[in-house]
């Protein structure tokens, strides 16, 4: 078979699109990203991993809500002068639109913290200029990934599914008619050593009025998808537990370099802990090594966390990882702190490394992050897990196969 043509939206440092580039099967034509450190990363991995020599034209650095200009070109002092996505597609055919809308604005957690429960967050709309796109290019699939509380959003007095829904099914495109039951997916078991829920919305373009888009889409999901998960839950261990420990320097001559952080591994060197959180760090990480189980519950968390720092909290703030089990979910809120993902060995006192967050979004470690230690977890916490997203791409033209053969039996009958 051919390779696809695909053009990537909302692209980040480029978890989707580096698991498609790892099967062979895809050829991009374009990729669309507005953040600089994000295209930077991305641009870096095509031109070293896969010595695409027209990366720097292919990763546009644009605002997608801006979308005729995207497509056409455009010119302005912040993103500078391009011709647009047209002219990198010319003449070819997109076989496949990828990407998903910023997650922040579905998210269960992103909700609990803004005061509006994030109704009015310009980002519950992003899948918007996501549709124009897919309408202009009419591609045979699309691939919409997000978070599950997209499954509960209503930032209108409306679920966002069904805006979505109906907003593809006006421009022609099918979707799965239970979006929980098929599209919600749980990573770990395609080999994701996390704990990391996505909802993956394929879209068909309908070419036929006799064909069944459903039950193939159900055939995807259930049978298809399946062939590519694994019977083992990977877990932290096997994840980070080969790279070097990183330890506090007991008398250290700077303040701000507290840790032993000499790896010469890209990402693995741990952020600044005071002595009061690395305290706190190897009490929770001994308290389970030890199986003492003094912090078992969000209430004793709480009642540590306002002995430690004096103030008061509703929610619990630390979590550390277990090494015989998968991950909590790398979240792009790593950026703030990591109290959250504390390292499961108490001797090291620490929260993850950039590069262990990678390592548990299933990152190569040849996949560079050379931006600030803050771009490097947002990027990563916000990726589509590369080994999930490669997997996908394996079977996506069985997908297609599968569609071409529906509608070539109901030409001839």
């Amino acid at each position: 078979m051919n390779k696809l043509n695909n053009i990537e939206l909302f692209a980040g440092a480029g978890g989707l699109l580096d698991g498609f580039e790892q099967t062979g099967n895809f050829n991009l034509i374009g990729a669309v990203e507005w953040l600089k450190p994000q295209v930077r990363t991305l641009v870096h991995r095509l031109e070293t991993k896969y010595n695409d020599e027209y990366a720097k034209e292919k990763v546009l650095n644009f605002d997608i809500q801006r979308t005729n200009e995207l497509i056409g070109g455009w010119e302005d002092e912040e993103f500078g002068m391009n011709t647009g996505l047209d002219s990198l597609v010319g003449n070819k055919t997109i076989d496949v639109i990828s990407g998903g809308p910023p997650c922040q604005a579905y998210s269960l957690a992103g909700r609990i913290r803004d005061k509006n429960g994030m109704k009015e967050d310009y980002r519950n709309y992003l899948f918007e200029a996501y549709l124009k796109i897919v309408n202009y290019y009419k591609p045979r699939l699309f691939v919409f990934e997000n978070v599950e509380g997209i499954l509960s959003a209503i930032p209108s007095g409306e679920l966002i599914t069904d805006l979505v829904r109906k907003g593809f099914d006006e421009i022609g495109y099918e979707i799965v008619d239970d979006l929980r039951t098929y599209a919600l997916q749980d990573l770990t078991e395609f080999g994701v050593p996390q704990k990391r829920k996505r909802v993956i919305i394929i879209g068909i373009r309908r070419d036929s009025t006799l064909v069944d888009y459903q039950k193939i889409l159900h055939h995807f999901y259930t049978e298809t998808l399946a062939t590519v998960k694994i019977k083992k839950i990977k877990n932290v261990r096997d994840a980070i537990g080969d790279l070097p420990g990183i330890y506090p320097i007991k008398d250290p001559l700077d303040k701000k370099n507290v840790y032993t952080n000499n790896t010469g591994i890209n990402g693995h060197y741990s952020r600044f802990h005071n002595s009061r959180d690395q305290d706190i760090f190897y009490e929770l990480a001994l308290d389970i090594k030890n199986k003492t189980n003094k912090y078992s519950n969000s209430e004793k968390l709480i009642e540590l966390y306002y002995k430690k720092t004096g103030k008061k909290t509703n929610i619990h703030k630390y979590h550390v990882l277990r090494w015989d089990s998968p991950s909590n979910t790398i979240p792009a809120h790593l950026k703030k702190d990591g109290l959250r993902h504390i390292h499961p060995d108490p001797e090291q006192k620490r929260s993850i490394t950039v590069r262990e967050a990678a390592r548990l979004q299933t990152f190569s470690d040849d996949f560079d992050f050379n931006e600030s230690m803050v771009s490097n977890f947002e990027m990563i916490g916000n990726a589509v897990p590369p080994l999930f997203a490669k997997k996908l791409g394996t079977v996506l033209p069985m997908l297609i196969k599968n569609i071409d053969e529906a509608e070539r039996k109901n030409r001839i009958s």
